[in-house]
């Protein structure tokens, strides 16, 4: 159910699917085909009669197409309630909103851990790989499916920004506005080599059994360190400093291998929770698609958007290590030298790379004002 007014919250929501003819086949940037294509996803707000008020928000490598509102069996709402509902951000009192499961996911969408059709047994690593470009085509059919020809805004963080700017490249006349936030538009060798780190941790699991755990028990351990590595990246010395110390979890020092920090017992705890609710495969795969994507490809700054007919806000933030503030000049440089109408905000904030999640009264704002300039130029 979707609130009626600035006080209201989205409520409960159910996941939706787009199934693809089972006689189609996706093709992939790679060449290799997906059989039956499934698509997750939910939406919120009302489609107006014009049908030019959809936006659509990308997720980061965590997420999934549960982006607001309540499942009925969950206590916690979606991973970006704090910016999607009645009078937010993206204020679906006006806007019709829509999050979809990656393809490589594991939430809903064709990813690892769904039926192979010719063999009725998960995938595993007999999926094949999947790129950025992948998965924005493949939310193309369902906005397709969704009757929606133009997409107000395409927005996300993260892997989500990702996938926003290559909307933007990919589909120039079907993106009017996009929000690129804390992304770059390719991984640096730092970047790579902390994704790397991580799938080898859950490559190492003595379970993982080259990614045929599935009905028998997951590479939980591998998975759990994984997490931890990346978990560390998300945030900034600061918080951490501030947040944790050198504080103990007992009186004194034990002098033994076990959890004596609290930031140790905190990330053991990160670990362990993110466990529960992902796979360890889904890991791997969208963690290579971030490392594969580089839009600019020897190309040339000046060439990475040739063609993009979007306007964009781009927001960085000052204390993300992981994602550079300069990673997103870089993104304004380009458009620039397109002469692409761009705004670039950098918030200051001490929550690291994680920032764009946390509850942001100048991010709301900036993204607000955006919207409702871009609204304001769709109706001339």
């Amino acid at each position: 159910m979707v609130g009626k007014n600035k006080d209201q919250q989205i409520g409960f929501v159910k996941t939706k699917y787009y199934n693809a003819p089972a006689n189609e086949k996706f093709v992939l940037e790679s060449g290799a085909s997906i059989s039956e294509l499934k698509i997750a996803y939910e939406t919120y707000g009302e489609l107006n009669e014009e049908r030019a008020n959809a936006i659509l928000i990308c997720h980061a490598l965590s997420g999934d197409a549960h982006a607001a509102g309540y499942h009925t069996d969950e206590k916690k709402p979606g991973w970006w309630d704090e910016m999607v509902g009645p009078g937010k951000a993206f204020d679906t009192d006006k806007y019709f909103v829509i999050c979809s499961n990656v393809i490589g996911g594991c939430k809903g969408s064709s990813g690892p851990n769904s039926i192979n059709p010719s063999t009725g047994k998960p995938y595993g690593l007999s999926f094949p790989i999947v790129s950025i470009k992948d998965m924005v085509r493949a939310q193309k059919k369902l906005i397709e499916f969704l009757g929606i020809k133009r997409l107000m805004s395409v927005a996300g963080g993260s892997m989500g920004g990702m996938q926003a700017l290559e909307w933007a490249v990919s589909y120039p006349k079907e993106v009017v506005s996009c929000i690129p936030i804390a992304t770059s538009f390719k991984h640096s060798a730092q970047q790579i080599a902390f994704d790397e780190v991580a799938r080898q941790a859950i490559m190492a699991d003595p379970v993982w059994n080259g990614g045929d755990y599935y009905g028998r028990e997951h590479p939980s351990a591998g998975l759990s360190v994984a997490r931890m590595i990346g978990h560390v990246t998300y945030m900034s010395d600061k918080s951490m400093e501030e947040k944790f110390g050198r504080a103990l979890k007992k009186k004194e020092l034990g002098y033994e291998f076990t959890t004596e920090f609290e930031v140790e017992g905190y990330l053991r705890y990160r670990g362990d929770s993110f466990v529960k609710r992902f796979d360890a495969n889904t890991y791997l795969y969208l963690t290579k698609a971030m490392d594969y994507f580089d839009m600019e490809n020897d190309k040339g700054i000046g060439q990475v958007f040739k063609g993009v007919k979007s306007r964009f806000l781009v927001i960085a933030f000052s204390s993300d290590w992981l994602y550079l503030p300069e990673k997103s000049k870089k993104i304004v440089k380009a458009l620039k030298l397109n002469g692409i109408d761009v705004t670039y905000c950098e918030i200051s904030s001490d929550y690291g790379h994680d920032a764009f999640l946390v509850k942001s009264p100048e991010e709301t704002k900036l993204i607000k004002h955006f919207l409702s300039s871009t609204r304001k130029k769709i109706k001339k």
